[in-house]
């Protein structure tokens, strides 16, 4: 059993089994709150799946593009979750999820899904993208681009020189991260990134070092 975990967007957290099916699959589209939501979505997903902790033989997650608050809180719990069990972490880019998730829907309609982009929304006028070229020999997504941030106004002017096709993407289904690892493993290899893909360094940054400090009496004379 395999345990999908993503926090890109909203918090979304999954249990399938090896081959791909989905033994539950839980979201929550809040953008933010996922520390106080992703403890109840583990419970749930595994007890929808009629699965205790111990029969996850396999944790993996989104490791973005995704905001620093929300996307740790998922990798974090990812992260703790293996490492309690003593199991596999594996990590996965969360445009991959949604690239397979569109492929294999195209696939089972019987159409090819061309070349086209994921796109999530970034804020702060910007979006986040990263372009695709079909599934290749081990059922993966081909990345023509890794994923790269651009300004609102400047992405379909942008895609449009790539030929690709936009695909917005609100949600990043768990089932697929979990999917795309296990095929990832199947096939002996590393799909995504050890450290998250932030979008951008977070708004609090270190200090620069403490302030002087002055005495009462250096703030008199100061002022004399």
């Amino acid at each position: 059993m395999i345990l999908g975990f993503d926090t890109s967007l909203g918090t979304a957290v999954a249990v399938i089994e090896p081959d791909g099916i989905v033994r539950s699959a839980i979201e929550s589209p809040d953008p933010r709150g996922h520390a106080e939501v992703i403890g109840t979505l583990i419970a749930r997903a595994l007890d929808e799946a009629s699965v205790a902790p111990d029969a996850i033989e396999l944790v993996a997650a989104g490791m973005g593009p995704g905001p620093f608050t929300g996307l740790r809180v998922g990798v974090a719990a990812a992260r703790a979750f293996a490492l309690g069990r003593g199991i596999r972490f594996v990590p996965v880019v969360s445009h991959d999820a949604v690239a397979l998730a569109l492929m294999l829907d195209a696939a089972v309609r019987g159409e090819d899904a061309g070349r086209f982009a994921v796109v999530t929304d970034a804020r702060r006028r910007e979006f986040a993208y990263t372009v695709y070229d079909g599934l290749d020999d081990d059922g993966l997504p081909v990345r023509a681009s890794e994923p790269a941030l651009v300004p609102r106004d400047d992405l379909n002017a942008l895609l449009a020189e790539l030929a690709a096709t936009r695909r917005d993407a609100h949600t990043v289904p768990a089932s697929m991260v979990a999917l795309a690892a296990s095929r990832a493993v199947a096939a002996h290899r590393v799909i995504g990134p050890d450290d998250a893909l932030y979008l951008r360094a977070p708004d609090v940054t270190p200090s620069a070092g403490p302030k002087p400090v002055t005495t009462p009496a250096e703030r008199s004379g100061a002022g004399a």
